[in-house]
């Protein structure tokens, strides 16, 4: 019942995420978990199933990705031909017409997303064979805008960031304790950081070690250079994959 307990989970963390208010300069908050719940909730019972070797966790959605359809770094080709994801996709509560949420119809591509899954599917193939042993989460589920521009979760005051990670360490920790991997791997700095004091003081996974790998933004001059090469570099360095 593994997949139950994440989707219980999730409602529980949108449920909380949604009764927090935000100030200036936050214009607009958009919760995947609440207008792109059907394809979440598939995500979680497609891949959710089973003990987890390894739980990469991200920080936030991207606006092109998860936040169109819910789905982790959900860059929509790799969420539909081959996650083989698809479901309604609502509206937020207030939209903001400078990113649309258009569901599987938006043309634009989430190159974080496009990395991510482009090397989970060149590793392994069919994505039950990623899944045997893997799965990708997103620390916080709430996508932040300030006009057109994207606000990451670090960049709110502490007064707002406080609840927001109390919720969002209380829903890490259930999925760890559910999933039970040996390793959480942070993608990128701040997630290694957050899942790090979320869950190392925890004895929901004894023995649980933690690692990070390059975040794939092409924000980062790093990961325009060879991203693939470097997170694979960087995973089998710690042990974790091992040819």
């Amino acid at each position: 019942m593994t997949a139950q307990t994440l989707i219980d989970a999730a409602r529980e963390l949108s449920a909380a995420v949604d009764a927090l208010p935000f100030a200036a300069p936050v214009t607009h908050v958009y919760n995947p978990l609440d207008y792109a719940w059907e394809v979440h909730r598939h995500y979680l019972e497609t891949y959710g199933a089973g003990r987890k070797r390894v739980v990469f966790v991200g920080m936030n959605p991207g606006p092109f990705g998860m936040a169109q359809i819910g789905v982790p770094f959900g860059e929509i080709a790799s969420a539909r031909d081959w996650l083989g994801l698809e479901g309604p996709v609502a509206q937020p509560r207030v939209s903001n017409p400078k990113r649309p949420v258009e569901g599987f119809a938006c043309a634009r591509s989430e190159v974080s997303g496009q990395r991510l899954w482009g090397l989970f599917r060149t590793r392994y193939g069919a994505p039950e064979a990623f899944f045997a042993e893997h799965f990708v989460a997103n620390y916080c589920p709430l996508v932040f805008f300030e006009g057109g521009r994207n606000l990451t979760p670090d960049k709110l005051p502490l007064a707002e960031q406080r609840p927001l990670l109390a919720a969002c360490d209380a829903h890490l920790r259930t999925v760890i304790a559910a999933l039970e991997p040996e390793w959480v791997i942070g993608i990128g700095n701040w997630a290694e950081k957050r899942a790090t004091e979320a869950l190392g003081g925890a004895a929901c996974v004894p023995g649980l070690k933690f690692g990070r790998i390059l975040h794939p933004s092409p924000a980062s001059p790093a990961a325009n250079r060879g991203w693939a090469e470097a997170a694979t570099r960087q995973l089998r360095d710690m042990g974790i994959w091992r040819d």
